[in-house]
């Protein structure tokens, strides 16, 4: 197994996942709204939940020798703070976080089961999200 790649890759994760809690709780302070409670709510986890993926990340680099960065990613935002903005600026943020889990999956697959099941649940849990923001985003197509 390539761990030096290992190892960039999850550096990149995890400064991708600090932007998340970044871009999450954002936008969370930005709903405004009847459906406001619910979305705020929706994005506070996705911020919690991107800063256990960054620390989970973070864990396995440092247990594969490599050192944690303390970059976080570039946030894209396009200043549109309606609901519907939030969420599809949301929805790529998923879409560039599973992107990162299968960059990760095609160097891990086949060289070490724990991190190929870590990547893979990573995986599945990104692709979930997605289902969500799309299924969120459908009352404004």
């Amino acid at each position: 197994m390539n761990t030096s790649k290992v190892n960039e890759i999850l550096n990149e994760i995890m400064e991708f996942e600090l932007a998340g809690v970044v871009r999450y709780t954002h936008s969370s302070l930005m709903v405004t709204g009847p459906y406001r409670l619910p979305i705020v709510e929706f994005l506070k986890e996705q911020a919690n939940e991107s800063l256990m993926h960054a620390q989970q990340a973070g864990e396995l680099l440092t247990g594969l020798d490599g050192h944690p960065s303390q970059k976080i990613a570039n946030i894209y935002e396009t200043n549109d703070h309606s609901i519907k903005g939030i969420l599809e600026e949301s929805l790529t943020h998923e879409i560039h976080a599973l992107n990162l889990y299968k960059d990760l999956l095609s160097i891990v697959e086949g060289e070490s089961v724990y991190l190929e099941e870590y990547t893979r649940s990573l995986i599945g849990q990104e692709e979930q999200h997605q289902v969500e923001l799309r299924k969120m985003l459908k009352d404004f197509s």
